[in-house]
Parts: C-alpha cells; structure tokens; sequence
C-alpha cells in the first residue's frame, strides 16, 4: 500500500491504479456480514435486485409474490451491527401491484425518482418513486421475463423488452407506446441487455439457444448472432449451429467496459464474447450449474483487475476472473437457491437474493489478509486468491 501511494505522490503512477488495486482487494475479501441485515419483507422468493447509480444508496427488491420493495442501504445508526429498513413498499393492499411473480426491476438510470418493474402479469410498469403511483403501463401478449433501459443512453428513452412472444418489444416512455419491434428469434426471448458502451447496441437471448447482437438504429436491426464455434462446421447436427449455447439462454451481462459479452445456459456453461465482433473467446469457466426455467440476473465487478463475474450457482454465488475463467470464490449463505445479485460498485460489497426470502449482504472483509509462516497453509490460500498476490507483492516491490 505504501509503495502505491509513493509512487502516485511522485508521479510515477496513476492514481487510478492505487483505486483498482485497493477495489481487488476489496472483492477479493467479500465475506457474509453477519453484522448487517436487510429486513425481510417478502413472502416468497426474491427474483431481481437493483441499485440505483447515482448515490449507491436505494436498493429495489422485486419478489415472487409480486411485491417491490425499496431499502435505504445507508447506516446512519453509527454502530457496527445495523438493519437495511425498508423505506416502502408496493404491497398485496396496493391498488395497482402485480398479479404474479416480478422478475425485473430496474432504476431509471439518470434519476431516483423513476423505477420500472415487469412482471409474469404481462405488464411493465412505470413508477414515480415519490408517490409510488403508477405513471406508465404497458400492456403485453404474453409473459414478462425480463426488461431493460440503457445505462448510458440521453438519445432516446427505449426500454427493452423480452416476453413469451419471440419478437423483441421497445418500448418508448416518451410516447408511452411500442415504438419497435426487433423479429429474428424463434422462441420466448428470456434475457435482454443494452450495451453500457453504446447506447443503441442491444443483446437478446431465447429459448431458441441464440443470442443476437442488435443495433436499434437500422431497419435490418441484427448485426450478429452468436455461433459457440466461430463458424466452424462441427461434427454435430446441423441444428446446433450458429447457436450460442446447447440449452436455453436465459442470462446476459456485458462487461464494465462493454467490449465482451457473457451469456449463461441451460447447458451448464458459460462463454465470454468479443461484443464488436461477436467472437467465442473460448474461456473456460468449467460447469456452471443453471438449471432456470426463466431468466438468471448475474452481475459484474467494476474498477477492478482482473475483473469479476458474480453467477448465482444452485445457493451459492460463484466468482469468477472473467478473462482467465478461473474460480476464485463461493459465497454460501442462502438456504435455498440464489436467484439473482447485484455489485454496489462505491464500496465494493455484493447483494444477492433467493427463494429462501433473504438478501444477503457480502462485504469486503476488515482485516487485509495475513501471510502464513507455514508453506503448507499458505498454498492453498495463494491458489485461492491469485490477483491478491499480483496486485500487492509485485506492486510494493516496485514501489
């Protein structure tokens, strides 16, 4: 750590390289706070979390029993041991709470005064945070699996939207109305995602095992569809080809960045994608448990390297390096199934929800690490963290 600072105070560094080595190490130590909880508000399992970017500070919860909750992660207590509150809710007594399960919520991006939530009632609605009153709902033929907005976009105000239909829905708030429709995939669409690089780049995935790259502002509309063999004939049937995976695709994240493209499966695998040129980088990240019938929210680390992927694994959150597919971690905590997390990026901590009704919050641990004497203790722990040791040894030796 001091020979980071020494070097950014001469000069010799970047003071963004002091910020991402101290926010590796952070993720690295993500443990289970067992001093922070959030209040338990639903009755069934938790399907989408979501936290706003501009404080970091609100959380929405979207449930099975089709409640929305908003929580203030802020601790304002000053003690150690403190309880996440529920700031309100959209309750079974709210006139306008949908019918079934949510699946997604998201916060508008650029304000905390609007949040969106889309459901297995064939609805996406739009919400004023303030009144928790309804300001928008768009209407659908058939189920809701997932929704997104543009993190980046100042343009247009396009939410993407993936139902039992296999035609992809925008939705404009503008003009309150279904502006696009994006046709190409043969099966319900379960995942949609836009690009945080570009903000007319939208990714899909369907029950049709493909994942399309689309460009929204061209009448064609898709770019690319994602081929697991780089287009190389395989020995297999022919129905496998041009396919991203061998099941049901039902999750997608791009990374910080936004150059590649991670996309999970119902074969038990997950790949990394060149996003521009729609490449199967080929990394290994060996058999990751899916067996979802729907869509499975997965998130990414930001400001770190290398970087992390966060993959909600039957009750465990598996980490991951996403560049050398390696495993790095398992958080347990759940009693039943994760179903989705989310990366507060500020201060590095991790948010995960399941069916057991919980959201678990995983914080960076207080005390750095300390070096064993013993060869035979201290292996295992170097396996364990290997971006811990590049960030800080070969660092401090410079320094």
């Amino acid at each position: 750590m001091l020979g980071f600072i020494w070097a950014r105070q001469s000069g010799l560094d970047s003071p963004v390289r002091l910020k991402r080595a101290e926010s590796t190490r952070r993720v690295l130590s993500l443990e289970l706070n067992k001093d922070r909880d959030v209040e338990r508000m639903h009755e069934n399992g938790i399907n989408s979390l979501d936290i706003e970017p501009v404080e970091g500070r609100y959380m929405l919860s979207g449930g099975a029993d089709g409640i929305i909750v908003l929580y203030d992660l802020a601790n304002f207590s000053k003690s150690p041991s403190y309880t996440c509150k529920a700031l309100c809710k959209v309750g079974k007594s709210h006139p306008d709470v949908h019918k079934f399960s949510v699946e997604t919520v998201q916060w508008y991006p650029h304000d905390t005064g609007i949040f969106t939530s889309s459901s297995f009632d064939k609805t996406l609605k739009i919400w004023d945070t303030n009144t928790l009153q309804l300001a928008e709902v768009f209407h659908f033929e058939g189920t809701v699996y997932s929704h997104h907005m543009s993190p980046l976009a100042t343009k247009h105000n396009l939410i993407a939207v993936g139902t039992k239909n296999p035609k992809v829905q925008l939705c404009d708030l503008k003009s309150g109305s279904c502006s696009h429709i994006l046709q190409g995939h043969r099966g319900e669409v379960l995942s949609v995602c836009w690009s945080p690089r570009y903000d007319y780049i939208l990714a899909t995935a369907s029950v049709d095992s493909k994942v399309k790259l689309w460009d929204v502002r061209k009448a064609t509309g898709c770019l690319i569809t994602l081929d697991k063999n780089n287009g190389e004939k395989s020995k297999a049937s022919s129905e496998s080809a041009n396919t991203a995976h061998n099941g049901r695709v039902n999750g997608l994240c791009f990374t910080s960045d936004g150059l590649h493209l991670l996309t999970i499966g119902t074969d038990d695998r997950m790949r990394l994608w060149n996003s521009a040129t729609g490449e199967n980088t080929l990394v290994n990240y060996g058999k990751v448990c899916n067996d979802s019938r729907k869509g499975v929210k997965f998130t990414v680390s930001v400001g770190c390297s290398p970087d992390f992927v966060f993959v909600p694994c039957d009750s465990t959150i598996t980490m991951y390096t996403i560049y050398s597919g390696e495993k790095i971690n398992v958080l347990r905590g759940h009693y039943n199934n994760a179903d989705c997390c989310v990366f507060q990026p500020q201060f590095q901590e991790l948010y995960s929800g399941g069916k057991d009704c919980n959201i678990l919050a995983w914080v960076p641990a207080l005390r750095e690490p300390v070096p064993d004497d013993d060869p035979k203790k201290s292996g295992p722990q170097k396996h364990l963290h290997p971006a811990f040791e590049d960030a800080w040894s070969s660092s401090e030796e410079e320094g």
